[in-house]
């Protein structure tokens, strides 16, 4: 385990997958560059963390890949960014372990991030936390809200009110991380992370998690881009007027 304080300079991004829950955006783009707030996904994740010392950025991707190197190609600013395309869908954890083969020779722990998350929170006190325990993974979590009212309701039955989307006290996995170099390996070569990797990580105790003091939102659906279209230019709006 890396003990330097230095910023982590490096990240990988998941932009495979073909998001079928998101089509018609996803029938022309894959899901990182679906736009939400007039800009694609895969933006905002690069402007966040290039704001954080991030220099380089490998970015794995799959489906409609071409879509995606055009973009990457006419940025002409942010982090150096290597795209790596695979040659058949690997999972979320193959994709992982895939994408960390396109970093630079390092002994200095990554972060990354799922293709489809929106977040800011500050990345320097997430790296660390991680440092502060010690583990080979930490991931940040969000808390839950869900999509469905509360009712609020009396032991005899009686209605006292609804609450609209409640934060609920559970944590999520909020699809960002920071993955010690000997953590690559253990990632599987094709499959899910979360099925393998994690729990193993989390029975042997080397695995923790970061809760999130910031915004946070998953973009999975088409619901997803329109209510989040609508929180981003009203939370840039307040930060401006903070």
């Amino acid at each position: 385990m890396s003990g330097s304080n230095a910023p982590i300079r490096q990240a990988v991004i998941l932009a495979g997958g073909q998001a079928t829950r998101l089509r018609p955006y996803t029938d022309t783009r894959p899901k990182a560059m679906v736009e939400v707030a007039d800009r694609p996904i895969i933006d905002y994740q690069l402007e966040w963390l290039a704001g954080h010392g991030v220099d380089h950025v490998v970015v794995s991707c799959g489906y409609k890949a071409e879509v995606l190197r055009d973009h990457i190609a006419a940025r002409g600013d942010g982090p150096e960014i290597t795209l790596l395309v695979e040659d058949e869908p690997l999972g979320r954890g193959g994709a992982l372990r895939y994408a960390a083969s396109g970093l630079r020779p390092s002994g200095d722990p990554y972060f990354a991030l799922n293709g489809d998350v929106l977040t800011w929170f500050p990345l320097d006190e997430f790296a660390a936390y991680h440092r502060e325990k010690g583990g080979l993974v930490t991931l940040a979590l969000a808390q839950y809200q869900t999509s469905w009212g509360i009712v609020d309701v009396t032991d005899d039955g009686t209605i006292e009110g609804f609450t609209q989307s409640p934060m609920l006290p559970f944590w999520i996995n909020a699809g960002v991380y920071i993955f010690e170099r000997a953590a690559t390996e253990l990632l599987p070569v094709k499959g899910d992370h979360e099925s393998s990797t994690f729990p193993d990580l989390a029975a042997e105790g080397r695995l923790f998690g970061y809760r999130i003091d910031g915004f946070w939102r998953g973009v999975d659906t088409v619901k997803d881009v329109k209510e989040a279209s609508e929180q981003i230019p009203a939370l840039r709006a307040r930060a401006r007027t903070a």
